[in-house]
């Protein structure tokens, strides 16, 4: 039984933050269950939603050696999401 896990990512993120997290993405793959990559804009980071779009794309592309992503980049108000599961799930 897989769940679904989500981890939230600032568009402003450091280099490290980012590999913590990724590396805790990577556990929960091996675990088996599915994650949500979820971008959170903030104030005039909405007029920039093109660079969401291309960080959520990298960080996803990141992960392509262990993660296949599901579907398209989804946006709700504030947020931008891609859900991710492993390769050979």
């Amino acid at each position: 039984s897989s769940e679904l896990k989500q981890i939230r990512f600032g568009l402003k993120i450091g280099e490290n933050d980012l590999n913590i997290k990724l590396r805790k993405v990577k556990e929960f793959l091996e675990e088996g269950d599915r994650v949500r990559l979820t971008l959170v804009l903030r104030g005039r980071e909405m007029a920039h939603q093109d660079l969401g779009i291309e960080f959520i794309q990298k960080v996803a592309a990141s992960l392509a050696d262990v993660a296949v992503q599901d579907g398209p980049v989804q946006k709700a108000g504030r947020n931008m999401s891609i859900n991710v599961r492993r390769k050979n799930a």
